[in-house]
């Protein structure tokens, strides 16, 4: 080794950002490895690297003792005087045993260890810069895509898209810039590993963020999302500031807050909702186009309610496929029930007739104009 392996760890310093330290400290670990293995030796060996100099020594470390039972760890009393009356018993004495053509096995083993040090450096910076973007929304390219995955390049590393986070009615082909959500960000043995989103309920969080300063600042909350990536998605919203409407706010002049984020999810509805704190009124308002008569909460399972409605919304209560009752209860975090009105008498679960002035009245308007008037899916009953 020559001042050149020094000059070489302080450019790897400047240009990496590897502490030229942690360098020594893994080719010294390295240097000891390849010594026992090449020269068959086992004993307790030591190996420095003059960081100045660039010099490389072999040290072999013996302990004071009064009777050596093995030479090549232990050494007499007498002998460690020998080389300084200061020893004692239990000391340990440094023999240099350096070979002479140790430097071309410590030249092999330096580049190795610079080498693989340098990648997962690399790897590290690479992570520490993604990490950052760790439930956000980045921008990348479509690489390529395969049975399992789309590849999305963000410079200096790919992303993965797997089948559950690709949007149903999109594709996505080469080349096509696409804006994804970053769900996670993995330090994997073989490099950093990025997962995105297209489909996760964030994902419309964030554009919301960015579409409404409102949101942004803190003064409008979203307080729930309930998402069927693709086809439709409801929001509800709340603010403290009761000179600002929420609803508004997000749907912003002539829907064009909400549109933006319509258009960057190629077209799925967005219901944006007002969150109340009267469980009655919300879910009123997450069942959204649909008029609600009352509701009925569940005495021994108070997550569980029914919810009558007028004969004539029904279908628009429960929505294609029952979406629109399903999404009311993801919002809701309640399980719902639908009944129209004609059917109530029959619903009580001790089998008598329910009056209607028993049940929970909604106001007569609880829909708002500034809501999407779209239908969806649900796990609830249609009578």
């Amino acid at each position: 080794m020559t001042k050149e392996m020094v000059d070489a760890l302080d450019a790897l310093e400047k240009e990496k950002g590897i502490k030229k330290e942690y360098v020594i400290e893994s080719l010294e670990a390295a240097l000891v490895a390849a010594y026992k293995r090449n020269y068959n030796q086992a004993q307790n060996v030591e190996v420095e690297f003059d960081a100045k100099k660039g010099n490389i020594h072999v040290y072999s470390v013996k302990e004071v003792v009064e009777e050596v039972a093995d030479e090549r760890l232990e050494v007499t009393l007498a002998q460690a005087q020998e080389k300084s009356k200061g020893y004692e018993l239990g000391d340990h004495i440094r023999y240099e045993v350096t070979p002479k053509d140790f430097g071309r096995i410590a030249a092999q083993t330096a580049k190795q260890v610079i080498m693989q040090r340098v990648r997962e450096a690399e790897r590290d910076i690479i992570y520490n810069e993604y990490s950052q973007y760790e439930h956000e929304i980045i921008q990348g390219i479509v690489e390529r895509s395969d049975n399992r995955f789309v590849y999305i390049s963000f410079g200096k590393i790919e992303a993965v898209m797997s089948k559950n986070d690709q949007m149903p009615n999109e594709t996505y082909n080469p080349r096509d810039r696409v804006r994804v959500y970053v769900t996670k960000v993995e330090n994997a043995t073989k490099g950093p590993q990025v997962f995105v989103s297209r489909t996760d309920p964030d994902l419309v969080k964030r554009l919301f963020e960015q579409e409404v300063p409102e949101i942004y600042d803190g003064t409008v909350e979203i307080v729930s999302i309930a998402r069927e990536a693709g086809d439709r998605t409801k929001i509800a919203v709340k603010s403290d500031n009761p000179d600002v409407d929420p609803v508004g706010t997000c749907v912003g002049p002539k829907g064009a807050r909400v549109q933006a984020v319509v258009d960057e999810l190629s077209g799925e509805n967005i219901d944006v909702v007002p969150y109340v704190d009267d469980p009655v009124d919300y879910i009123a308002n997450a069942l959204n186009p649909a008029e609600v008569i009352a509701v009925q909460f569940d005495e021994t399972d108070k997550q569980q309610c029914m919810v009558i409605v007028p004969d004539y919304h029904l279908s628009l209560a429960i929505g294609k496929k029952g979406q629109n009752a399903r999404l009311a209860a993801k919002l809701t975090g309640y399980k719902i029930d639908i009944k129209p009105e004609s059917q109530v008498e029959f619903v009580d679960d001790n089998d008598q007739d329910v009056d209607i002035d028993d049940v929970e009245n909604i106001p007569e308007n609880n829909s708002d104009d500034n809501t999407d008037t779209t239908t969806s899916d649900s796990d609830t009953d249609q009578e």
